[in-house]
């Protein structure tokens, strides 16, 4: 007898990203490494009191070094890489339904 996968889409699901990345996956291990917090003391200089908040800067940094590791060459195809890569939002800190920088719906 022939079987057909039926899908239904859940509503809700239990989901933590660290649980579906491997631990000798890449980004993982360099998340693990990779310190980044002396990006703010650096930066902090450029940034005004007013006005939107912008990208955090360590993100920012991150998105720029996952484009240069994935060979992308340009910030659309490494936010729209981003987003489909459960490794890569791990990285930079962002969970599969939040809003990547550079999207608006």
């Amino acid at each position: 007898m022939q079987g057909k996968k039926d899908y239904q889409e859940k509503l809700f699901i239990r989901f933590q990203l660290s649980d579906y990345v491997p631990a000798d996956n890449f980004y993982r291990r360099l998340k693990s490494i990779l310190d980044l917090n002396f990006v703010y003391d650096t930066t902090s200089k450029y940034y005004g009191t007013e006005g939107q908040k912008s990208i955090d800067p360590v993100v920012f940094f991150k998105l720029m070094l996952v484009g240069y590791l994935e060979n992308l060459n340009s910030d659309r195809r490494i936010i729209a890489t981003s987003r489909m890569r459960m490794d890569i939002l791990y990285f930079i800190g962002y969970d599969l339904d939040e809003e990547l920088p550079g999207i608006r719906h």
